[in-house]
């Protein structure tokens, strides 16, 4: 058998493989609401063989999305949407998940789609807005720099939003705490420039993360499980200030299992500009092994995994507990089907739907 394709069990929540869809945002939302588009994206990776289907970064607030086309979970309405399609993926076989995001200082720009650059002007549908610090990403409109009861705030958000996806059905929440997101922008010294009890130390600096963390775990289930992605590096440049690395990764990682986390979502970068990314096949994969070796903490990695050998090596060899497939994963939404069959791995024991299995005749 498969490394690959072996179950995985997180609480209550049996995974059928270790190949998971990474959140990747569709920017084709109004007022936050998923739609069909949704339904057909994520539902053909869930018959396409994906273990876990994870939506996109979904906003905790109006104002902590991406774009204004970006999906969210602030209110009951667009629970109730996403719950159309968690029976779907279920029934597929896959685990419905769901990734909890506030962009903070990287909100309110422009879709890929769109003609602009940067941030949406107020007059064209943009919004102010917020973050540890009031210095901007470059090219950015510059943020409002949170007040310290603002901050103590923003798990709450998380929490509601946590307590509407298990209304949806969900099984998975994932807390977006990287590429230069609103907690991440608290977690790393190039950004956390406060000297309230949010900034300064590493005691200060985790400490928002490890509150959404508490006050999520308090609302979800027991018996299913809680992820943090984290960017396991800043990627700063040599010659800079020291941002966050790998070691404070893997540091609060430990902490966290004490908190209820159950797996690390691993990737990196996205907090500045003036990163300098060493970029290859499997690249963040050894970010994923150190967290996990020093974490004790089941481990998800990312990063240009695209053929199915590598992937069976990264699990196979333990550096990490599942693979995150992302923009293979929309070149290709039955890429497990495609990997099981290289791999060798028996028709029966296959992810393919009823429908497909035909497809797993050699």
């Amino acid at each position: 058998m498969s490394a690959l394709f072996e179950p995985l069990t997180l609480r209550g929540v049996t995974a059928r493989n270790r190949v998971w869809l990474s959140p990747m945002c569709q920017y084709s939302s109004v007022d936050g609401m998923p739609n069909d588009w949704h339904l057909v994206h994520l539902g053909s990776h869930a018959s396409g063989g994906y273990g876990v289907v994870m939506a996109e970064a979904s906003a905790v607030t109006p104002e902590g999305r991406i774009s204004p086309e970006d999906a969210g979970i602030w209110n009951d309405e667009q629970a109730a949407a996403w719950a159309r399609f968690v029976g779907f993926i279920r029934e597929q076989g896959a685990v419905p998940a769901i990734q909890l995001a506030h962009a903070g200082r990287k909100a309110s720009t422009w879709s890929p789609f769109k003609d602009g650059d940067g941030s949406v002007p107020l007059d064209q549908g943009g919004w102010p807005t917020v973050s540890a610090t009031d210095q901007p990403y470059t090219g950015f409109a510059a943020p409002r720099r949170l007040e310290t009861d603002e901050v103590a705030a923003i798990p709450g958000h998380f929490a509601a939003a946590a307590v509407r996806a298990d209304e949806a059905g969900f099984d998975i929440v994932e807390i977006h705490a990287a590429h230069g997101y609103l907690l991440h922008q608290f977690l790393s010294p190039l950004t956390n420039d406060r000297d309230d009890r949010y900034g300064g130390s590493f005691e200060n600096r985790t400490r928002l993360v490890i509150d959404v963390v508490d006050a999520v775990r308090a609302v979800w289930p027991e018996g299913k499980p809680v992820f943090v992605r984290f960017s396991a590096t800043d990627w700063a440049p040599a010659d800079g200030p020291e941002g966050w690395d790998v070691a404070q990764t893997a540091e609060l990682a430990a902490i966290l299992a004490g908190h209820g986390v159950d797996l690390i979502d691993v990737s990196s970068g996205g907090l500045i500009a003036e990163q300098e990314i060493a970029v290859g096949p499997g690249y963040q994969v050894p970010f994923a092994r150190e967290v996990r070796l020093k974490s004790d903490l089941p481990t998800a990695a990312v990063g240009l995994i695209t053929d199915p050998a590598q992937a069976e090596e990264v699990v196979a060899d333990g550096d990490a507990d599942a693979v995150m497939v992302a923009r293979a994963g929309l070149r290709e939404p039955a890429w497990p089907l495609r990997a099981a069959h290289e791999l060798g791995v028996p028709a029966r024991q296959a992810p393919y739907p009823p429908q497909y299995r035909r497809g797993a005749w050699r």
